[in-house]
């Protein structure tokens, strides 16, 4: 209170003298006075101040330790720096990290202000704390017109900060190109490196200055690495500066072959060498053949590796795949990539472009033969392997050691000769131990599938860049069909084969039809596995349910109209971001996170099948639910739909479940299989059976007199639909009741709702692939979508009835329940789903389970007798894997 009286007073003082302010006597209260004056140079103010006192200008104040000169400098007040510098201020004084006027003066480039202070015998030389200069500040920011008074005063241009670097170093970093210049015309060292090695080209490089690393190289600057062998093309490739690549490469030409072996460097991303690569071959359609054929090459010689087995098969399989997937993206981005269709290199088409390829043909070659050969020997189906295991340990293509030898070309078939040893001698194996050349417990497929999947899916790759998007190559599809019974022992002996190297599969139906069989014979589990790796394969890491990247990826809906109001956003949504997380916020609630998105879910499982919506319709079970075909009530229908769609999409996408059950013949459809005259029974029991007496009787003589032709109802009118152009003439008769059973059952159960699929598989075909989801059959959809229940078998045993002459203790059922107690819970549900057409116990309690239990009596009696096998039967079920 005192302090600000005697303030208070000095103040009236000095109104009444007609001054501004009156200087106060102490220097730490003066300077914080006088300190906005001079921030705006109110120079006579001060002047008028300091006349009459004994202020200390050199005082030093604050955390940093400054004086009012440095304040004059850092602001450019040129007055009052003048003023100060006459009253006596010290043009060199350091503050506390070391900083003179004249640095700050330099570092916001205060022209006058430096020029003043080199009148009062400012140091140019003077280093900061980090060993910084008033020249590394003009550097630093690119001040060339300041750095020609400069550097006139400065003895040493090449002085070294703490970490050895000039300012020839520090404007090469920040690419300022006539501060280079200036600094190389008064005499830096172009090549000085600092104190781990790193020279001015260097700095350059590693931050892309493509015209200063020009001026350098144009200067004579040497091409140096560091202390640690970092190269200036390895930081211009670890960044991706495709320019500042093309211009050491000019220079030094060399360096092209140095980015092309930078392919098999697995510590290098592939994404900057992408864009390394994508520029240079951008310059010239000479470049660009000259890159795809060094790449070629490259990949060839690796390849060649991969199929020796003594070579490290993770290190070259992935060495081999990188490359190609450069190789490949180059080739669809080259200055004139083709887009009519036709495929280049493989069709005949001997254009410049097609030469590219002509390189991995070697490599293509020895993948056929060495299919061949193997073919070859599972058809002459030898007990003895040895001579095939004798030229697979054969050491081929380059040693361990890195000594270079002929790469592999295998043999035609039975032609061993020439590449056996015939000694029997001891062979290096892959880890550099020995290992005898008959190796009698080596197999040739363990030891040969995973070599060639990656070169054939090296192949596939090369092929498919030469193909408009969603066409399959025909040379691979011919490839695939000639050695279908090779690759199908491969995936035989490991179906993760599948999901490893044979991609193919999962883009082309063609070829996926002749492995499925093999897919779907692996167990539940590892392809659920399996799908969730491939569906999420590319997607960045994400937490957004959690905590959502910003408030436009939440969506936000209201509980009152929570159907519609989650129908618009996330039909507004990102697809994409939709795919990585999902957010959800109810309208008017601060909730969210895992327990909103379930709770989400939850409700919307419900509203989807809600009657009001008039979207699906109950089945005659009571507990599933179909398609409804009069669905066009709703004028919104196929928009609700396609909803319905993304929504369950977006559940197994998340692996979050549904409270819904649908008939299987729906599941069927989003599998894309057919349906059969058995499906209807979930709509129509009654109708079903008539088919069924159909098929099960000869209608020959029964005067039915039917038709190709039904009559259903079409927008509330019955009419006669026909079941295939000109049905209504054509009579069912015995020899094409079977078609008439499988038209009907189409028209009933597809053709009726076939909007409605198509609008419900439009939507869930955005968060899930037709390729994929194909993996599972439709009972194990419902498992997927809906989830896996405990199953008691206890409770089961319990409450189980039997019919037809059976009990509990006949040795048949005793087998039975062994079984059923030994299996998989998978399994177990599986066969659940069997005999009663759910995963699931009906809500009304196990009588209606045992109701639907008796009813598929008749097909698990047939199955148990009919593979009765001596004392012992076994019970057979096409929907469990493996029998029982």
């Amino acid at each position: 209170m005192e302090r600000a009286m005697e303030q208070l007073n000095r103040l009236t003082r000095s109104l009444r003298r007609a001054r501004t302010v009156e200087l106060p006597d102490d220097n730490e209260t003066a300077v914080y006075t006088l300190m906005p004056m001079v921030m705006a140079d109110q120079h006579r103010s001060v002047s008028e101040l300091l006349s009459n006192s004994r202020f200390d200008v050199n005082y030093a104040f604050g955390r940093v330790k400054r004086s009012l000169l440095h304040i004059a400098a850092n602001c450019g007040s040129v007055e009052c720096l003048v003023l100060l510098l006459k009253k006596g201020a010290n043009p060199n004084y350091q503050d506390i990290s070391g900083c003179t006027p004249l640095h700050l003066a330099a570092r916001n480039g205060q022209k006058k202000c430096m020029s003043k202070l080199l009148e009062y015998s400012a140091d140019v030389n003077i280093c900061n704390n980090e060993g910084l200069t008033a020249i590394h500040w003009l550097a630093v920011n690119g001040r060339t017109e300041l750095l020609h008074d400069l550097v006139q005063h400065v003895s040493d241009v090449d002085v070294e900060d703490a970490m050895g670097q000039t300012a020839l170093h520090v404007a090469c970093q920040n690419g300022h190109k006539t501060t280079v210049q200036c600094l190389l015309d008064s005499g830096a060292d172009i090549n000085r490196p600092n104190v781990s090695g790193a020279t001015p080209l260097y700095f350059a490089c590693s931050h892309g200055q493509r015209d200063t690393a020009q001026i350098l190289l144009l200067r004579g600057a040497k091409y140096l690495s560091d202390k640690n062998g970092v190269t200036p093309l390895d930081l211009c490739v670890q960044g991706g500066y495709g320019e500042t690549c093309e211009v050491l490469i000019q220079y030094h030409p060399r360096l092209f072959q140095t980015i092309i072996q930078m392919t098999q460097n697995e510590d290098l991303r592939e994404n900057m060498l992408r864009q390394v690569l994508e520029h240079l071959s951008q310059q010239s359609e000479s470049q660009y053949l000259k890159i795809l054929t060094s790449l070629a090459e490259v990949a060839t010689t690796n390849g060649h590796k991969l199929l020796s087995l003594s070579s490290n098969y993770d290190a070259q399989m992935k060495s081999l795949l990188r490359i190609v997937r450069i190789f490949c993206h180059v080739f669809r981005i080259g200055p004139s990539s083709p887009s009519n269709g036709i495929d280049l290199g493989y069709n005949g088409n001997k254009t410049p472009r097609s030469q590219v390829f002509k390189p991995l043909e070697l490599l293509w070659h020895s993948l056929d033969e060495w299919l061949v050969l193997i073919a070859t020997e599972l058809m002459k189906n030898k007990k003895d392997s040895t001579d095939i295991t004798s030229i697979l340990l054969k050491q081929k293509g380059q040693d361990q050691d890195g000594t270079s030898i002929p790469p592999f070309e295998p043999p035609g078939p039975g032609s061993y000769e020439n590449l056996s040893t015939g000694t029997g001698e001891s062979k290096p194996d892959a880890l550099g131990g020995k290992q005898e050349a008959s190796a009698d417990c080596q197999d040739v497929i363990s030891m040969t599938a995973n070599r060639l999947s990656a070169v054939i899916q090296a192949f596939y790759m090369c092929c498919s860049c030469q193909m408009p998007p969603g066409m399959t190559s025909p040379r691979f599809i011919e490839f695939v069909c000639k050695h279908d019974e090779v690759l199908k022992c491969f995936v035989n002996r490991n179906p993760k084969i599948i999901f490893d190297h044979f991609h193919f599969l999962l883009e082309c139906p063609e070829l996926m039809s002749r492995f499925m069989h093999i897919i779907k014979a692996q167990p539940f589990k590892d392809r659920c596995e399996w799908f969730y790796e491939h569906l999420h394969s590319g997607q960045p890491d994400s937490d957004m349910v959690h905590r959502p990247v910003n408030e436009n990826d939440i969506l936000l809906v209201h509980r009152d109209s929570i159907f519609r109001s989650s129908c618009e956003v996330v039909s507004k949504a990102n697809c994409a971001k939709l795919k990585q997380g999902i957010a959800v916020r109810f309208h008017g609630e601060e909730g969210m996170g895992q327990g909103v998105v379930r709770e989400w879910f939850d409700i919307l499982s419900n509203e989807i099948v809600n009657p009001d919506y008039a979207l699906f319709t109950q089945s005659a079970d009571g507990t599933t639910f179909q398609p409804n075909s009069n669905s066009y009530v709703n004028p919104d229908h196929l928009n609700y739909f396609r909803f319905a769609g993304q929504i369950l999409g977006l559940a197994l996408n998340h692996r979050q479940l549904v409270n819904i059950y649908f008939t299987r013949s729906f599941y069927k459809h989003i599998l894309g299989i057919p349906v059969n005259y058995q499906d209807v029974a979930s709509i129509d029991p009654e109708y079903a059976k008539n088919l069924q007496w159909i098929l099960d009787n000869d209608i020959s003589d029964l005067g039915l007199e039917l038709t190709f032709s039904v009559e259903t109802d079409v927008f509330g009118a019955m009419e006669e639909v026909p079941l295939k152009p000109g049905g209504g003439s054509i009579l069912v008769t015995q020899n094409n009741k079977a078609e008439y059973v499988q038209l009907v059952t189409e028209l009933r159960m597809t053709r009726a709702i076939q909007p409605q699929i198509n609008a419900f598989l439009q939507g869930f075909h955005m968060f899930i692939p037709p390729s994929l989801i194909q993996l599972f059959d439709e009972y194990e959809l419902e498992l997927l979508l809906s989830g896996m229940p405990e199953i008691d078998v206890s409770d089961w045993i319990r409450n189980t009835e039997y019919t037809s002459g059976y009990e509990r203790e006949d040795p048949v059922i005793q087998w039975f329940w062994e079984v059923v107690e030994d299996i998989t819970p998978e399994e177990r549900v599986l066969l659940l789903q069997f005999v009663t057409g759910s995963p699931e116990f009906p809500i009304s309690g196990h009588r209606m389970f045992l109701y639907l239990l008796v009813q598929g009596e008749y097909l698990l009696q047939v199955r148990i007798t009919s593979c009765f096998q001596g004392d012992r039967g076994r019970l057979e079920c096409p929907f469990c894997t493996g029998c029982f």
